[in-house]
């Protein structure tokens, strides 16, 4: 098949990363470039003739124009056009499929010609904003995608861009989507408001579809996520020794959207795990320290999430040993990675790209394609042993507890927790909950509002948090509210009562 040739225009001062960063995208992606040949500036060798007139009739050739728009509006010719313009004006002019991205920079920062090319853009084609070179590559590739099935080089696209026909715009949670519109402007600077509809932000995620919302809509936004995609949840169980063995002393199934999964699944293990809790001496705060940092444990379960095969009959599992943590979900790597790949620098193939997206502006994902490295350096610093990855009928992550591995995984070959759990283990649960008791001792100082205590044990998830630590706190007469006749007051505080006082001093001797 004859490739379909796409031509990336900016001023050439400007976006020269991102030029690169496309060019390397289209050519590597196992999918992407099997259909298309891109063209950028930098890849024309010395010039026998004006570069003008080349880059024009490449625009002449090209099947697609990308035009990335910007603050400056380049080198004007004696007519007063710059060779953006007149690429646009061509592509324009030959009825070419024009796909354009607009940085979000204030209009006061931008040259006004340029400020001109794009009102005409405009009013001439759908365009797209971003802010950053990742969501860049996710409108990109959206597009592409879009594009490929239009033309039907694509009879299925990729799971989280297709759309199911029961879905409608009624199975979105607007709570949700104000939810994420607040992290993502406060973590990366999302360009949308709050106030901003629903429909207009799920057109400017790429998740919507003829007006439905997408597989990836219904799993970052929906009401019930699991309506349409039963597997898509977590099991999480804990066991006291080195392998699978039932009964299982902690065992929950959590459901909700891929945020909440990844909250509840983070925080049950970290309710598990031990906490060293360090003093008051430089800050009112009392700094907590987790055996495996929180940082690596939430890598991995979003890894998990993010990348996994939702086409799967199984699901995410994360299992905590009394020496690893193992993450383990029905999915397997990129042909462009290999386990070898994982460990040092590599480019990032999501499986679900428009879902890793939405977690990268939430924050959930730091920087796109340094996950495992990252873990790796984290577990260093912690006096840890490094993560291992493996293939597993699936993808594994094992973390090590300790400073060196005490065995080797002997579990069910494929991770699987099966089967329901009934009961509950003699002196298990009690010694769990009074753990968390605990915690939530040590970590009050004076009047605390509930939001106050949950982050400095760092857990995400208000209801985990409410259900596994506040609550069986005020049952034990440990804490007290400011306001016991009204629950729900808004200026609802928790204190330490005389009972809790008395144990934080006990604990304070102990834990020098």
């Amino acid at each position: 098949m004859k490739k379909i040739k796409i031509f990336i225009s900016s001023v050439q001062s400007e976006f020269a990363k991102e030029r690169k960063m496309l060019f390397d995208y289209l050519m590597e992606d196992a999918l992407l470039g099997l259909f298309f040949a891109p063209f950028i500036f930098e890849k024309v060798s010395a010039l026998s003739r004006k570069p003008d007139d080349l880059y024009l009739d490449e625009v002449s050739v090209c099947d697609i124009y990308i035009g990335i728009f910007g603050k400056e509006y380049g080198n004007e010719d004696d007519k007063g056009i710059s060779p953006t313009e007149h690429e646009y004006n061509l592509a324009a002019s030959l009825n070419k499929t024009r796909l354009i991205f607009i940085s979000t920079n204030p209009s006061t920062e931008r040259h006004p010609k340029e400020l001109s090319l794009i009102k005409k853009a405009e009013q001439e084609v759908i365009r797209k904003k971003f802010t950053v070179s990742a969501e860049l590559k996710t409108f990109v590739y959206a597009s592409l995608i879009n594009y490929l099935e239009e033309k039907e080089y694509l009879r299925t696209g990729p799971f989280d861009a297709a759309t199911s026909a029961e879905s409608s715009l009624d199975d979105i949670d607007k709570e949700k989507i104000v939810q994420f519109v607040r992290e993502a402007k406060a973590k990366r600077g999302f360009s949308l408001s709050e106030q901003t509809p629903v429909k207009e932000i799920l057109t400017h995620l790429d998740l919507l579809k003829n007006g439905k919302p997408t597989n990836a809509a219904q799993l970052l936004f929906g009401k019930k996520p699991q309506h349409y995609f039963i597997s898509s949840e977590i099991k999480c169980a804990r066991f006291h020794g080195y392998d699978v063995v039932k009964p299982i002393p902690s065992y929950q199934i959590y459901k909700g959207n891929v945020f909440q999964l990844v909250d509840q699944a983070v925080d049950f293990v970290l309710s598990k795990i031990d906490l060293s809790v360090g003093s008051r001496e430089s800050s009112v705060v009392v700094p907590v320290e987790y055996e495996i940092p929180q940082a690596v444990v939430t890598e991995a379960i979003v890894n998990a999430v993010a990348h996994r095969d939702y086409t799967s009959n199984g699901s995410v599992q994360v299992m905590l040993f009394k020496d690893r943590l193992e993450v383990w979900n029905p999915g397997t790597l990129p042909p462009e990675l290999t386990l070898s790949k994982l460990r040092v620098a590599h480019g990032s193939f999501p499986a679900n790209p428009l879902i890793a997206e939405a977690m990268y502006l939430a924050g959930y994902i730091e920087r796109i394609g340094s996950g495992t490295r990252d873990m790796i350096r984290l577990c260093k610093e912690a006096g840890l042993s490094e993560p291992e990855y493996r293939l597993e009928d699936g993808f594994r992550i094992i973390i090590w507890r300790t400073g060196q591995p005490t065995g080797q995984p002997n579990g069910q070959p494929n991770g699987q927790v099966t089967g329901q759990v009934t009961g509950q283990p003699i002196g298990e649960v009690s010694d769990e909950v009074a753990e968390q008791i605990r915690r939530v001792i040590v970590a009050m100082n004076g009047e605390m509002k509930r939001s106050e205590i949950q982050k400095i044990l760092g857990l995400k998830h208000r209801e985990f948090f409410i259900d596994n630590y506040l609550s069986p706190s005020i049952e034990a007469g440990v804490i007290e509210m400011t306001y016991p006749d009204t629950p729900n007051h808004p200026k609802q505080k928790y204190r330490l009562t005389a009972k809790g006082l008395e144990l934080k001093v006990k604990y304070s001797t102990q834990d020098t």
